[in-house]
């Protein structure tokens, strides 16, 4: 694992199950992790959100600087967590770093998580090395947020793949998008 202080970091767990949402505490815990709050589905971490946003001192909790959330729960499931944390205009941080912990690793479950915004996504069981290494890899190689019609979210491509032709991606001052002001 890294050597990285995680005494400052502040998490928010949202798991249905008493049993894994205590294995994700204690796990995270061993990590290190500074303030944890789990609450037991999305329409609690919702209200939880709201709650540290416009009063962080009654909320326990400054800040929340990653969502760790399990998929199936009711009545407000994951997905519809994250949909509501990347989409909604109440959503106090749509950058917020979420992972996604689920029972279901359906290739198209993964799809419709990425497509939604997730940032990383993790299967159960999980162990407490798999779940350092998904932790340790939101902080140390975030990725940039994309903002098109259809996606919001951090950019789905991870990997550098050579492409044919110009690389419409990367702006020059010649680009016809880049405005060059002189002041």
């Amino acid at each position: 694992m890294n050597n990285i202080d995680l005494s400052r970091v502040s998490i928010l767990v949202v798991e249905d199950s008493q049993f894994i949402r205590s294995l994700i505490v204690n796990s995270l815990r061993v990590m290190g992790v500074g303030s944890i709050q789990s609450v037991e589905d999305g329409g609690q971490a919702i209200e939880f959100i709201k709650l540290v946003d416009n009063d962080p001192m009654k909320a326990g909790m400054m800040s929340i600087d990653l969502i760790i959330s399990d998929w199936e729960m009711s009545p407000v499931n994951g997905m519809m967590l994250l949909r509501w944390i990347r989409r909604h205009k109440d959503s106090p941080d749509r950058f917020i770093p979420f992972m996604m912990l689920t029972g279901y690793s359906e290739p198209k479950r993964v799809q419709d998580a990425r497509t939604m915004g997730v940032n990383e996504f993790m299967s159960k069981p999980f162990t407490v090395n798999a779940l350092a290494n998904k932790l340790f890899s939101i902080i140390n190689k975030p990725r940039q947020f994309v903002h098109t019609g259809s996606y919001f979210g951090p950019d789905r491509r991870r990997r550098n793949v050579p492409i044919k032709g110009e690389d419409r991606r990367k702006f020059t001052y010649d680009s016809p998008e880049v405005e060059v002001v002189n002041v």
